[in-house]
């Protein structure tokens, strides 16, 4: 099984704490460092230092590292124009050497959008926004050098582009969609996308083998073979390797332990093992970390010590 970490840096980060975990990140041989794209801190609390900007940051991961790959769970439909969006991974994927993935979904947040001035539409008008923007950025990706490419869409129109930066990775940068619709969460996902991921909110095994099951089933439904799609999920990691490290864990970032006994990935190296092989058990090819407190790098080293060597030798089973 893949390990990624996964921060959400609008809970209070600045670039050079982004940095630090992104480096230990890769010096812990895990695949990839991942953040969240929003512009507000979810939940009560400090709202310093503030947002960054996620492909900024991600851009300067990418000159700042060398190894793991980088991307967005997820970057929102509602935040950049989708020509934009695809000169700018585009070019983050160019600055990287080809280690970029995009995460893109509808956007969900409304008090963001309300603190920045973007606009927030219906949740219906979010979904088809969405779906034209994956037909943009993969339509401009992936139009042959030389060509123009236009799109006559309800929400967006493209004229007579050149359809340039490409990505460095061919055909394009791996796509990833997550979320927990059955309808058309998982048609798109079986339309567009490379990987499936079921997001961070409080999930158990069998939660996320019912998502699966929705997105295989949209894949037989397009004619798409199942297998072709990556499986992923995220949940906050809380490891210790006593009662007392656990209990300091999970006070750092404002959670009671006995919540995360139940929510998350919870527990000494061997029991976060032991439960990252029941999401396996039910599909999941890979894991993102959500790691909430990017101060505390000997978590990471002690994830990367303990829990991903034994991961590596996960597999996930068949759907």
């Amino acid at each position: 099984m893949d390990l990624r970490i996964f921060s959400e840096p609008q809970q209070g980060a600045t670039y050079d704490q982004l940095l630090a975990a992104a480096r230990a990140t890769e010096d812990g041989g895990f695949d990839a460092f991942f953040r969240s794209d929003h512009y507000l801190r979810i939940g009560p609390g400090d709202a310093g230092p503030g947002p960054t900007d996620a492909w900024i940051t991600l851009a300067g991961l990418a000159r700042d590292t060398s190894r793991i790959r980088l991307g967005t769970l997820v970057s929102s439909a509602t935040f950049r124009y989708p020509g934009v969006l695809a000169i700018s991974v585009a070019q983050v994927d160019a600055m990287s050497g080809g280690r970029v993935e995009l995460g893109l979904g509808t956007g969900w947040y409304e008090q963001e959008h309300k603190s920045y001035g973007i606009d927030f539409p219906s949740l219906g008008e979010r979904f088809e926004r969405f779906e034209e923007q994956l037909q943009i950025v993969l339509g401009l990706w992936g139009a042959p050098s030389g060509d123009r490419f236009s799109f006559d869409g309800r929400h967006y129109q493209l004229a007579d582009s050149p359809a340039l930066p490409k990505p460095a990775q061919k055909p394009h940068p791996p796509v990833i969609i997550g979320g927990r619709g059955p309808k058309r969460t998982a048609r798109l996902t079986a339309t567009y996308a490379d990987e499936f991921n079921v997001p961070p909110s409080p999930h158990q095994p069998a939660d996320a083998r019912a998502m699966y099951e929705g997105v295989w089933g949209a894949c037989e439904r397009q004619g798409r073979d199942p297998a072709s799609l990556k499986l992923s999920a995220a949940k906050v990691v809380c490891c210790g390797e006593s009662e007392q490290e656990l209990e300091r864990r999970a006070a750092a970032i404002g959670r009671p332990l006995a919540t995360l006994r139940g929510q998350g990935l919870t527990g000494s190296p061997q029991e976060v093992v032991d439960q990252l092989a029941a999401y396996a058990e039910v599909g999941a090819d890979r894991m993102y970390l959500q790691v909430f407190d990017l101060d505390d790098l000997d978590h990471i080293a002690l994830l990367a010590a303990e829990v991903r060597p034994a991961a590596d030798a996960i597999r996930p089973a068949a759907g």
